[in-house]
């Protein structure tokens, strides 16, 4: 893995989560280039192998067994995972364009996000016809249309639009699974009507005759009838139109034709072909642009070959090697496409058809062998090797750029104190690029050259106060600082005050002073975003440089004094409410261990990242009498904290207390947090521990929090109308854990039952 301490040279970022990038990421992960740093811009944290993915909706996969996680091989590689979807690029700048996030700067750029079926030229196919790519997309709409399907009466008349490989695959893959779904419930399985519509004169055009002849039987032994030169020039809702043919009637159509490629590359000024893909040379580097490369169906060659994932599986390899050359300013290897590959084809069911060059076999035996194959090439890509950081024994060596390398020559005499900044230069362009934002109660802050803040205070209100800063725990400096803010800002909404000014810490990594510009620019926008969102203004602060990124914030608060909520005013009877799941701990954990998925940790953002200001509103408004965030000592070390300050006890429902996705499987898999022992301490609050400590969920009462829910106490009659209106604020998971209890005579204050 690429050591946190190597001072950053040259930004390699890949678009997307293609075959050919997940080989770039394993090979640079087995075998790092000091001084590169790799971002992966994705639409997709789970990436679909192609090959299996109609054993999937068939039936014979889970969802995991075919996608590739690209969490753990992110983090694998060194490499920061983006989780946004790529709008534009900006070649002069050599920045990638997103709506989510600031642009992302890169010295090399590498495009892999694949093709999608062409609909925008047939009127209705977008609205009314499912595409099989994206591929996340159609799989939610095929979820949907099972149970249509399923609720359905009489015969249901599926068509598919296509006719290669993907199509056909794509018919019998979902007949043969809505088939079994209505045997299983008794249900006649031949009242579902395939149809499949090309528009040539036959099927599979890019086969042989044997294949095509075999597939022919198949389709007709299914009861598929086929409809060749039949061109469909519209969707309805419930018929596709054919030029020079009546309609014909449908329930559903499944869209399997002609790839496209979307329109930024073009827009962007890449070279690209008639139909949009991006023209490469032979070492999969763009003819216009020498520092793109494309690889996978989005790439267009001078000898094209079909779109399809065994191309692009072989151009990982290669892509790599000149990725890593071209960093270095070596001569590109060629890549060479094999003329005839093996490709073996399922047919629904446990059997599958070989095509090579002018011959052709099938049979369930190959069906065996094709599972075999895949399952060998998954593997390498989810069971990963564990790899130990190691320091780096020369900064930078091997890379080209000897300006950088100049620049970066001094690092090693850095100075410590004052001589720590970050240089007033990066400082004064950094905020010159952030939104100005103000208050009528600043009087001094960013807008003027002054020593410090100064604000006012109205007569009638107080100030709550409070600071957080830890380092990085993700590689996105724009979500670290939006969690970050988020985190500091628990503390002010959980007084119930509103917050009015921040200052801001920062310690950014040394590199290369247009990357600590960056990274100093990324942190802040994100963390100004929340405070923008809070309605407070970013008042000044102090940035350093050192050995990795941390940041946080002393936040500013205001409040009348008869509205400020304590830990202390918890009542016997209240309910217990937590507004958001717990469980950031023991996967972040995980994560730096290549242990979680990248959908549990994507998740876990999505929750740290929301802010608790509008549940803090709520609580208000249903008469809360105390209430506090989840932090860094765990739901049961918060609570203690509320139960001694107010001299009651509590009483917890286990299996009530809602739980982060993968939080559970990360903690029976022993994978705590770091902190989780000190944490730990606190179990002699707990009645009869030892018995409760078995339960599997015992752990997460002790899991440390980051940017949490609120923890707070309702008056009982409150507390259900409370529990829906934070639900339909946007914390689906808000619930009810426990309640308030009269002080006891036991020295334990917090009882457990399941």
């Amino acid at each position: 893995m690429q050591s946190a301490t190597t001072p950053v040279v040259k930004d390699i970022v890949l678009v997307g989560g293609g075959h050919s990038h997940v080989s770039v990421l394993r090979r640079f992960g087995m075998a790092p280039l000091p001084g590169v740093r790799l971002t992966l811009i994705t639409r997709d944290i789970h990436t679909p192998y192609s090959g299996m993915l109609p054993g999937y909706i068939a039936g014979h996969y889970r969802c995991d067994d075919c996608h590739i996680d690209l969490g753990p091989l992110a983090r694998f590689a060194g490499a920061r995972l983006y989780h946004a979807e790529v709008e534009g690029l900006d070649l002069g700048d050599r920045q990638v364009i997103t709506a989510e996030r600031p642009p992302i700067p890169f010295d090399l750029l590498s495009i892999n996000i694949g093709s999608r079926p062409r609909t925008i030229d047939v009127p209705g196919a977008l609205e009314h016809a499912m595409p099989v790519k994206p591929i996340d997309l159609w799989l939610k709409r095929w979820e949907a249309l099972q149970q249509r399907v399923i609720d359905s009466t009489g015969d249901f008349r599926v068509t598919i639009v296509g006719g290669g490989a993907g199509g056909v695959e794509l018919a019998l893959s979902t007949q043969h699974r809505l088939r079994a779904l209505l045997r299983e419930r008794g249900d006649d399985p031949h009242r579902i009507k395939y149809e499949l519509l090309t528009d040539r004169d036959d099927i599979f055009p890019t086969h042989n005759a044997g294949v095509r002849r075999r597939f022919r039987r198949i389709l007709g032994e299914r009861a598929i009838t086929l409809l060749t030169e039949h061109k469909v020039t519209a969707v309805d809702a419930d018929q596709v139109h054919i030029e020079g043919y009546a309609s014909r009637p449908c329930d559903a159509v499944m869209w399997v034709t002609q790839a496209s490629a979307p329109n930024w590359p073009r827009d962007a000024g890449l070279d690209v072909d008639q139909e949009g893909f991006i023209r490469v040379d032979d070492t999969l580097r763009s003819t216009s642009h020498p520092d793109v490369f494309a690889a996978g169906d989005v790439a267009a060659m001078s000898d094209p070959r079909p779109k399809s994932g065994v191309f692009a599986v072989r151009q990982g390899p290669v892509l790599a090697e000149n990725l890593r050359r071209a960093a270095t300013g070596k001569t590109l290897r060629q890549y060479r496409p094999q003329r005839n590959f093996l490709g073996l084809i399922s047919t629904g069911d446990r059997y599958a058809i070989a095509s090579r060059g002018n011959w052709s076999l099938e049979g369930a035996w190959l069906w065996t062998i094709k599972d075999w194959i895949d399952r060998r090439f998954m593997a390498r890509f989810n069971e990963l090797p564990q790899m130990a950081d190691e320091s780096v024994p020369e900064l930078a060596a091997g890379v080209a750029d000897q300006a950088a390398i100049k620049e970066l020559s001094t690092l090693a005499m850095r100075c410590g104190g004052c001589g720590a900044k970050v240089g007033s230069g990066v400082l004064s362009r950094v905020m010159q690029r952030l939104p100005g934002r103000t208050r009528d109660d600043v009087l001094i802050g960013l807008d003027a050259p002054d020593d410090a803040a100064v604000f006012q205070i109205p007569p009638d209100k107080l100030v709550v106060q409070s600071v957080d800063y830890f380092r990085a725990f993700l590689d996105d400096p724009y979500t670290f600082g939006k969690i970050a803010a988020n985190h500091a800002l628990g503390d002010i909404f959980a007084m119930g005050a509103d917050a009015q000014s921040a200052l801001a810490i920062a310690t950014v990594p040394y590199g290369r002073e247009v990357i600590v510009e960056q990274t100093l620019y990324d942190v802040m926008t994100g963390a100004l975003e929340m405070l923008d969102d809070a309605g407070a203004v970013l008042a000044g602060g102090h940035s350093s440089e050192g050995a990795e990124l941390a940041f946080g914030l002393t936040v500013n608060g205001l409040i009348g004094r008869d509205t400020l909520l304590r830990k202390g005013g918890l009542q016997p009877g209240d309910a217990l409410i937590l507004t958001k799941p717990i469980g950031t701990g023991t996967l972040f954990a995980a994560d730096m261990r290549q242990r979680a998925k990248g959908r549990w940790i994507d998740g876990a953002i999505q929750h740290m990242v929301q802010s608790n200001r509008i549940g803090a509103r709520c609580l208000q408004e249903h008469g809360v009498n105390a209430c506090t965030d989840v932090t860094g000592f765990g739901l049961l070390g918060h609570l203690v904290e509320m139960t001694r300050a107010a001299g009651v006890d509590a009483e917890l429902t286990i299996d009530a207390i809602p739980l982060l996705d993968g939080a559970g499987q990360t903690v029976a898999a022993g994978i705590l947090s770091s902190l989780q022992p000190q944490n730990l301490r606190l179990r002699r609050a707990v009645r009869d521990h030892e018995r409760i400590g078995t339960h599997p969920h015992y752990p997460l009462l002790f899991d440390p929090q980051t940017a949490g829910g609120l923890l707070a106490g309702i008056p009982s009659a409150q507390a259900d109308t409370c529990v829906t209106k934070l639900k339909a604020n946007g914390y689906p998971q808000t619930a009810i854990i426990g309640r308030a209890m009269p002080r006891s005579d036991a020295a334990a204050p917090i009882s457990i039952r399941v």
